[in-house]
This record gives structure tokens, C-alpha cells and sequence, in this order.
């Protein structure tokens, strides 16, 4: 006899991104290679704002996980916070 299948559902984490939050990654990742890696480090927050959006966009999708990095990058400035700032 076959096993059962495994009819649960995937966790957020194991899903693939769908195509928006693909786009949004790709442009992360884009700001990684790119201008980020020829300007002097300057990061307030640990991780980067890209790894945040990375983070977040695959674990939450284009919607919340944009919100999510586009809050992070408007705490960037000189008068916000600084140090450890993980993805909820």
C-alpha cells in the first residue's frame, strides 16, 4: 500500500516567491551588486535594507513584505535608530 499524501499546506517559508516579489528581489539584489557594492558601507541597521527586503518579501510576499521594507528604509537617516533589526 502507498503512504498517505502529505495534504498540508506549505509554510510561508517554503513556498516559492510569486512573480511581484520576484521583481521586488531582483531589484534588491540589483541595488546589491550594483551601487551597493562600489559605495563605502554605511549601514545603520544589521541586516542591510536590501537583506531586509530580501527577507521579508520572500516571507511575507510583495505586499506586506514591501511595506515592511519600505518602513526600514524610511527609519534609514541619520536621526533614526541604529544595530540589530530582524524581519518579524
Amino acid at each position: 500500500m502507498s503512504a498517505p499524501a502529505d495534504d498540508s499546506p506549505a509554510s510561508a517559508d517554503d513556498r516559492p516567491p510569486r512573480w511581484p516579489a520576484r521583481l521586488l528581489i531582483l531589484l534588491a539584489r540589483g541595488w546589491q551588486i550594483g551601487p551597493s557594492a562600489v559605495m563605502p558601507p554605511s549601514c545603520r541597521y544589521d541586516p542591510s535594507c536590501s537583506a531586509y527586503a530580501i527577507t521579508a518579501l520572500r516571507r511575507y510576499g510583495a505586499l506586506k513584505g514591501g511595506w515592511l521594507a519600505a518602513r526600514r528604509i524610511a527609519r534609514c537617516h541619520p536621526w533614526g535608530g541604529f544595530g540589530p533589526d530582524p524581519v518579524p
